[in-house]
Formats: C-alpha cells, structure tokens, sequence
C-alpha cells in the first residue's frame, strides 16, 4: 500500500511556512505566487489558485469559487503583492469543477480575461446549460448501476429540482484539445491533457522552472476522486492511471496541488497514487472472489479515508462518491479480464474470474 502522506487537515507548505490553507500570496517561483481560496462548507477547506506575472498582466492557473468570500480573498492577496484582478490576462482553468472553474468565467466576463479549458469538459457545461431538457441526473443512473439504490433515492430527493446558476458557468474563450505549448509571457507552459478526475482535465508543466500546476490529477495528501462526473465515461480509471503514467514519463518537477501543500516531486506522488489504485483495485478483486456482489456491496467491505472509516460511516454525499469509485475499480477489473459483469435489477453484479487471467490493460 502507498506510504502515507501528511494529513492534509495538519499540512505546512514549504513556500509559507503556515498551514496550506493560510491566506496570502506566497511565492513558490520567481514570479509565480499561491494564493489559497476559501471552500466554505465543504472538507477540501481551500483551493489553490496560482498568480503567474506574465509581463503585460497576470496569468491565473485555476480561478476559485465564485463566491463572495473567495472574490474577497482574491483581491486582497492579489493587493499585497502589488496586483488588482483587472490585472488579470488570462486564466489557465485545470477542469471544470466549481472551485476552479466559476471564478475564472465570472472574471473573465468582467475584466476581458481569456479563459481557457479542457475541451473534454465540454459536455458537462453543455448539460448545465440545457438542463430543463434532461429527464433524469444521470448521476442517479450510475449510483443505480452501483447497486446505491438507498443513496441514488437520497440523492434524488436533495437534489430536486435544483438546477445551476449558468451565470457563474459561462463557456471558455478557448478550448484546449490535446498537448500543446502556451505562451504566458516570457514563459512556455506544457498543456498536458490528463483525463480521469474529469475528462477535460489539464496539467501545466514549466519545465525549464521544474513546476507542475497539477490541478486536481496529482495531489500530495489525498487521492482524487475517479468515477463522478455529470456526463459519465466508461472507464475514467483507466483514463487516471494513464494519465499518472503519462505524468511521471515527464521529468520530475516541483508539484504545485490545487489542495494541499506545495511537494518537492511529482514522481514520488505519482507513484504513490499508483501503488495506491492497484492496492485498491486488489482489494475489491479479493471482495468479489468470495462473494460476487455490486459495487456498492464491495465499497461497504473496504476501508475509506485514512482513517479507515466504513461506509455506513459516511455522509450520503461521501458515499456516492465511495460507491461510484468502487464501481470504476470493478469496470477496470473487467476491462484487464480478471472478473465479469451481470445487469441486473439491483445493479450490475461483479465476480471474480477463476483462476489465472490474461492481462489486457
């Protein structure tokens, strides 16, 4: 199992010598600062945002929350190292989730800053926009599928007729559509599609500095989240260890996270990440070897959080997650030949394939 990394609720980034939540600017780089924005109401607690001097202004990896605590925050950080958002040029948005995504169209909107986004990402924004035609959230589809009936039911109840705020969801002024080179100034970042957490998710690598914006692919103390999004894929943890390998043929590089603290290697996480799915993905085979069941059945065997916590111990909305990754593991058990899946009216039953299998990736 992969060693265990400091936790995140107790971690100190190196660049400010405080908790990584601390508000600031703190410089990581010649030029480049981390400016960690709230996530009220939710377990992350921050998300870093990175402020890139681009000569003529300000280029921002990642825009924050559009809320009003995070635009708050921003503007003051922003201030103490001599900068306003109107300085702002450009944004860089790793993924499409609200914590890194709404500030950045919000802002964009406002001061004329061009907002670039993984085109993989297209269809979420795509059913935000269009949500009155969507019969069903499909994410209740995959929690069925999951043999989650009870969540699946709860989920459909919190979530009734809520629909987003496409304000603060408006589209990019670029999509960005596999690897490609991007100017921020005097600088060259590598544009490096990594699909998994989401399918239009991107790392940017400044190479001749030894930086990795990660986004969300790599984080130093937790593990992303694999399996929930609004448009379902097939294999999305296929997708995520390919894209960690994809990561760590790069050189190594200082690990910039949007949550947690700043790490000194990327392989060395990335090799944790993957010890850790393939621990996961042993487990869950061990689970359906003795007893065929759906992946909500094998969540409730195994462990979740670094405190080991069952799964009834969990929150409804952790639970769907727990259940929608678990049944990403399984379908990648599927995927190398090592078990079978059955529909059924409970959910799709996994099993253990009897002895030796080929492996088929």
């Amino acid at each position: 199992m992969a060693p265990t990394p400091p936790d995140t609720a107790h971690a100190v980034s190196p660049d400010s010598g405080e908790h990584w939540t601390e508000p600031g600017a703190w410089p990581v780089a010649d030029g480049i600062h981390r400016i960690p924005l709230p996530l009220p109401m939710d377990g992350l607690r921050a998300v870093n945002v990175y402020a890139i001097e681009a000569g003529d202004g300000l280029t921002l990896v990642d825009g924050g929350w559009a809320i009003a605590e995070s635009r708050s925050l921003l503007e003051s950080s922003l201030a103490s190292v001599g900068y306003d958002v109107r300085d702002i040029t450009a944004f860089l948005v790793t993924h499409v989730h609200r914590d890194h995504y709404t500030q950045a169209a919000v802002l964009g909107q406002e001061v004329g800053a061009h907002v670039s986004l993984g085109l993989g990402d297209k269809p979420t924004l795509d059913l935000m926009h269009h949500v009155e035609s969507v019969e069903e959230d499909p994410t209740l589809v995959v929690l069925r599928t999951a043999g989650a009936l009870a969540i699946a039911e709860e989920w459909r109840r919190f979530t009734d007729g809520r629909v987003p705020d496409v304000s603060t969801w408006g589209y990019p002024d670029a999509w960005l559509d596999g690897d490609q080179v991007v100017a921020v100034g005097p600088r060259s970042l590598d544009a490096v599609h990594t699909p998994g957490h989401t399918q239009g998710h991107f790392v940017f690598a400044e190479r001749a500095a030894g930086l990795l914006f990660a986004g969300d692919h790599v984080l130093p103390t937790i593990t992303p989240s694999i399996g929930f999004e609004p448009v379902p894929v097939e294999q999305p943890l296929r997708d995520f260890l390919g894209s960690l390998a994809k990561v760590r043929a790069m050189p190594d590089l200082r690990l910039l996270p949007a949550h947690g603290p700043v790490a000194p290697s990327s392989h060395t996480r990335v090799d944790e990440l993957l010890a850790h799915h393939e621990h996961r993905l042993a487990l869950c085979l061990e689970a359906i070897t003795h007893r065929p069941g759906t992946a909500y059945d094998v969540a409730g065997e195994l462990p979740w959080t670094r405190h080991e916590r069952t799964l009834a111990e969990l929150d409804v909305f952790n639970a769907a997650l727990a259940s929608m990754e678990t049944k990403a593991h399984l379908e990648l058990l599927v995927a190398r030949g090592q078990a079978t899946r059955e529909v059924t009216g409970g959910g799709v039953v996994f099993a253990a394939v009897a002895g030796p299998v080929q492996f088929t990736g």
